[in-house]
């Protein structure tokens, strides 16, 4: 007998061999029709996996990540064999499940087209109709590159030469098609229920430009129709909010082939930047934060100090001058490691906060760039925060208190994740384990919830990653707290105890924003370009009838920008229908329309973008009205 301890923390006995589907039959039979696969000792497994030994065991559904997973990435193998039966020479790279779905390389003769993507649906469709069971074997590791190299899938040899000796090398077979493997899948093509291939790219093999580019078709899989149909919608309303359209649509920014991937920013599109910087700089006065600014261009010593040489270096630009090597900066962080060590400094004058909006420049791949939301250059709200140990916690919650702040101004809800120590990082495990119980502890002294994200931390430290939903749905990861033990050992920093010694400061890295650059695309999909008024690049258009009333509007522009308040003024002799329309399609958030009745009587006649047309009210109620909405910063 084994004893299976469930999700519930209740423990059960059974004989050896029992299989996950068999435990959540004997659960429930509900359970079981809705289990996709299961968590054994946090590794995800194949509902047909047999239990050996005592474990705990987490039943996974679609509502769970794992479960999300074996649906989508057997739904790649479906789609895999209907390429192979449609296009038998095609050769298989991978096609692995990822967050919103599932996508598939293919090595083929000539691109996929829209329409062969509907053959390949109802090919699948067919493989999912015939309900075939999804067999795991193994092989040792010769047996398996001769398996592949028969199958002629070079691709696949390539993928198992590379594998550790000793690896276990899984394959899974439905019907008439085999593929390499690790799993997890669900028991048979029938369990899928409602699937889309949504799209076809290009896609260097292993990501590398100096490969063969393949064919890659993005699908994905949902256990609803209604859910996929959902997921539809907002993939098309995503479309409409793109932000490289409304960039060029409402001329904020663009990005052209002279500078393929460093931005343009036109000059609403500064007015934009600016109001955010403004109100970032305001905010962090407020908390105690100096703000610095660094050079973009330091000498290549500073980067093998700092470990980026060593785990970064793929990721940088080089220049030399006086025949001497230097970086441009990918970081901000060195620059502000020399602004503390300038002068010696005593407990009493820590914690520093020390802020920077700082330029940076990061290859890469042009096949990665997409708008602003990947780019080579971008600006990074950083601050640096040097303390003692004893400061830690309360340094962290401030910064969590600020990204709180920030965030729910403009209206997002958001989740957060706990990111630890990857494979390529540098210090000792002592080190690691107090920076990541010391953001563990901050996290829990609040009861913020958590999800942990094994590995994914800064090669330096963990960190705590705050990722937004926007207002169709969708997560972006902007905000990061990472606690840094490293740098401040590696540049030498000390600061002056109460026993009169020397002592290392412990240090934070955290952004708000992230990238300037990326948080004014995510906010451009967010508003579907529809700023909030105190964000709106042109706050108010003046829409004049005819040439009488040109004075006063005139007048009215006059009085409205010295409140602060940005406005433009439409002159042109177009009817007053035309202008209006026009002025909604550049979404600015009032107009205010004038003609006989308001010249007489000091009135605006006020359209909102939101709630339409408003009624007369007098200029100086809607300066206050406005005014009040600028302030509060209403959404």
């Amino acid at each position: 007998m084994i004893k299976v301890t469930l999700k519930d923390r209740s423990v059960k006995e059974y004989n050896k061999g029992i299989t996950i589907k068999e435990v959540a039959q004997d659960i429930s039979a509900g359970l079981a029709r809705v289990a996709l696969a299961g968590e054994v000792d946090g590794k995800v497994m194949d509902l047909s996996t047999e239990l050996q030994h005592d474990c705990s065991l987490n039943l996974l559904t679609f509502d769970d990540d794992g479960g999300k997973h074996a649906l989508r990435h057997t739904t790649s193998h479906v789609m895999a064999q209907a390429v192979k039966h449609l296009y038998p020479e095609a050769k298989l790279a991978i096609g692995p499940a990822i967050d919103t779905g599932y996508y598939y390389d293919f090595d083929v003769d000539k691109p996929f087209s829209i329409e062969e993507l509907t053959k390949i649906e109802d090919e699948m469709k067919k493989i999912i109709k015939e309900d075939l069971k999804l067999e795991r074997f193994t092989l040792p590791r010769d047996e398996a590159i001769q398996f592949m190299k028969d199958k002629n899938e070079p691709y696949k040899v390539e993928l198992i030469e590379d594998l550790p000796e000793g690896e276990i090398i899984s394959f899974y077979k439905q019907g008439d098609f085999t593929d390499l493997c690790a799993g997890p899948h669900l028991e048979s093509t029938g369990k899928i229920k409602a699937f889309k291939l949504l799209s076809v790219a290009g896609a260097y093999w292993r990501g590398s430009e100096k490969n063969k580019m393949l064919q890659r078709i993005y699908g994905t899989a949902f256990m609803k129709k209604s859910d996929l149909d959902d997921y539809l919608f907002r993939l098309e309303e995503a479309k409409k909010r793109d932000h490289r359209k409304l960039g060029k649509e409402l001329d904020l920014f663009d990005i052209y082939e002279e500078g393929p991937g460093f931005p343009f920013f036109m000059p609403k599109g500064m007015v934009l930047r600016n109001t955010l910087e403004d109100f970032w700089r305001k905010e962090h006065k407020k908390r105690n934060y100096q703000e610095i600014k660094t050079p973009i261009i330091l000498n290549e010593e500073l980067w093998h100090r700092s470990g980026h040489w060593d785990h970064y270096q793929d990721n940088m630009y080089f220049t030399k001058i006086d025949e001497q090597d230097y970086a441009i900066k990918p970081m901000n962080c060195p620059g502000g490691m020399l602004v503390f060590k300038r002068k010696l400094h005593s407990y009493r004058d820590l914690p520093q906060r020390i802020a920077e909006l700082g330029l940076v420049h990061r290859h890469e791949l042009s096949g990665a760039l997409h708008g602003l939301m990947r780019v080579r250059c971008f600006t990074q709200d950083d601050a640096h925060i040097f303390m003692t140990p004893e400061q830690i916690s309360d340094e962290v919650l401030g910064v969590i208190r600020l990204i709180d702040d920030f965030y729910n101004v403009f209206g997002f809800k958001y989740h957060v994740e706990l990111s630890t120590r990857p494979e390529n990082s540098m210090g000792s495990d002592e080190d690691w384990n107090m920076a990541t119980n010391a953001l563990k502890d901050a996290l829990d002294s609040i009861q913020m919830k958590y999800k942990i994200n094994e590995g994914d931390g800064a090669f330096y430290g963990p960190k705590i990653d705050f990722h937004l939903e926007d207002s169709i749905g969708r997560t972006w990861q902007c905000g990061t707290i990472q606690l840094d033990f490293q740098m401040p050992e590696r540049f030498d920093l000390n600061y002056i105890g109460p026993d009169g010694e020397k002592h290392r400061p412990v240090m934070i890295h955290r952004v708000v924003f992230g990238s300037i650059e990326r948080f004014i695309a995510i906010l451009t999909e967010h508003y579907a370009g529809a700023f909030p008024v105190w964000l709106s690049p042109v706050q108010v258009k003046i829409l004049p009838l005819i040439d009488k009333h040109h004075q006063y509007a005139a007048e009215v522009q006059k009085a409205l920008e010295e409140k602060g308040i940005r406005v433009e003024c439409d002159m042109r002799n177009e009817k007053i229908g035309y202008k209006i329309r026009e002025a909604q399609l550049e979404k600015k958030p009032y107009m205010l329309v004038i003609g006989d009745k308001e010249m007489e009587n000091n009135m605006v006649a006020v359209r909102s973008r939101k709630d339409g047309d408003l009624g007369a009210m007098s200029l100086n109620d809607f300066i206050e009205k406005i005014g009040q909405e600028v302030q509060n910063k209403v959404i």
